[in-house]
């Protein structure tokens, strides 16, 4: 399983080509997804970084220099596309902006208008972009994150859009196929400006069945890397959630690169890459281990992560956007476990886990005056699969009110860690009803989840 050769001749971006080809390596590289988190080490909120494009380059420039990337995201914002096209921001100091609107809800419309690259804050990631080839881009492989097209569909339409699969589904489809119109223009622009790798993130992609997938999805991302790959560029498909029943499809479409998260087992999925010859990204904790974590969990973590499986196609990763408050001596233990894997091992030799002992009291369900809906997630604000079912939460909480009560556990916090393990949980994000899991890495429909707590009145 190691190789852990002299790889001084090589650069980062070399090491990161050199997979996405599908070679071999003198050693594994890595990618820190560090979105808003660049702005903890310059002491910039996530919104300064994300709107300022000289707090942005700087915060870049501290990531390059502290984590010493192989490959680095300029921006990690899954919502860019959606604020041009007319959704209303909700932003936070240390998290990206969600989504507070969605202009197509109730109305079977298909836009027509693309991004303009004078529009949003195009002009200043454009401008970040370039600045960043010219600045580290010889020996950094720069990635260029775009929305894909079904998470930007629900940018749009909200949660109608998993009634519209059922109920709509000729509406769906030309939705789609302008969503990737959007991708592509966006690929443009970003490979214009310099990038290397354009990663299509699609967290909503783990919400559907492969049959689903392959109905309304295959085409639009097929189409969209074989146009990345035409540009002379590589791709990568990035999904978060539990999305390994859709490994296999996911491969069909054919990107130079698939990422995924925690909730996936790295060593099964790698399994169905490789038979594509498909490298494969990912896939740290980002709370239990980068955020709660201490160094040496993270390390001990990298550790285990390489031992498991084959070094060929393979980067080392967080799983997705790295949260804000990640502890810099973490990523630097990443950082380290990657690079030097033996002399961790030496450091590792009086390893002791980190436990979150944290008594928690279940509520007492048989007793509940009326329905309880706990919805388990990373965190609603970052991860758009989160924040996606949680609001098929309050929907339900806003159509039924003082009917319902609605709590979300975001396992940012250690004691939400320790719920999370005296449920039993495997996956996330996931419902609970009343005590008993409904919903586990699958996003309901208000018609779903509407007659589960309608049975309970």
């Amino acid at each position: 399983m190691q190789n852990n050769g002299n790889a001084a001749e090589a650069t980062g971006k070399e090491l990161i080509f050199s997979v996405l080809r599908h070679q071999e390596t003198a050693r594994v590289p890595w990618v820190p997804f560090a979105g808003v988190h660049a702005g903890k080490l310059t002491g910039y909120t996530g919104r300064e970084v994300l709107t300022d494009g000289d707090k942005l380059f700087e915060s870049l420039m501290a990531v390059n220099k502290l984590y010493a990337p192989d490959g680095q995201p300029v921006v990690f914002d899954l919502q860019v596309e959606a604020e041009i096209l007319g959704c209303n921001m909700l932003w936070a100091d240390a998290a990206p902006p969600s989504v507070a609107s969605h202009p197509l809800a109730g109305d079977l419309l298909v836009p027509s208008h693309l991004p303009q690259k004078s529009e949003g804050r195009l002009p200043m990631i454009l401008d970040v972009m370039r600045r960043m080839k010219s600045a580290v881009g010889e020996n950094t492989a720069l990635y260029g994150l775009i929305t894909g097209p079904f998470t930007l569909a629900s940018h749009l339409r909200g949660t109608d859009i998993f009634l519209d699969m059922v109920d709509h589904e000729d509406y769906l489809n030309e939705l789609l196929r302008y969503c990737r119109e959007v991708a592509r223009c966006m690929a443009d622009y970003y490979i214009e400006a310099g990038m290397d790798i354009i990663a299509l993130v699609d967290p909503l992609v783990s919400q559907i069945s492969p049959r689903h997938f392959k109905r309304f999805l295959a085409e639009h991302f097929s189409g969209l890397f074989d146009d990345i790959r035409s540009r002379g560029v590589f791709s990568s498909f990035f999904v978060c959630g539990d999305a390994t029943k859709n490994i296999e499809v996911m491969c069909q479409t054919n990107p130079d690169c698939i990422a995924i998260d925690e909730n996936i087992d790295m060593a099964a999925a790698k399994a169905i890459t490789d038979r594509y010859n498909i490298a494969i990204s990912g896939n740290i904790p980002l709370t239990t281990r980068m955020l709660l974590g201490s160094q040496q969990d993270n390390m001990k973590y990298v550790i285990d992560l390489m031992d498991s499986v084959s070094h060929h196609n393979l980067i080392i990763s967080p799983g997705c956007d790295m949260p804000y408050d990640v502890p810099v001596e973490n990523a630097i233990g990443v950082m380290q476990a990657v690079r030097e894997p033996d002399q961790t091992r030496q450091l590792l030799e009086n390893y002791h886990a980190t436990e979150i002992n944290i008594e928690v009291e279940l509520p007492d369900y048989a007793s509940l005056k009326k329905p309880l809906i706990e919805v388990f997630t990373i965190d609603s604000e970052t991860c758009a699969a989160c924040g996606y079912m949680y609001s098929a939460a309050r929907r339900i909480a806003e159509e039924l009110p003082g009917k319902v009560d609605v709590i979300e556990y975001k396992i940012t916090k250690p004691e939400n860690v320790a719920r999370v393990k005296k449920h039993g949980i495997k996956n996330l994000p996931c419902i609970f009803v009343n005590g008993e899991l409904k919903f586990s890495s699958i996003i309901p429909s208000n018609r779903e989840l509407m007659e589960i707590v309608q049975k309970l009145l």
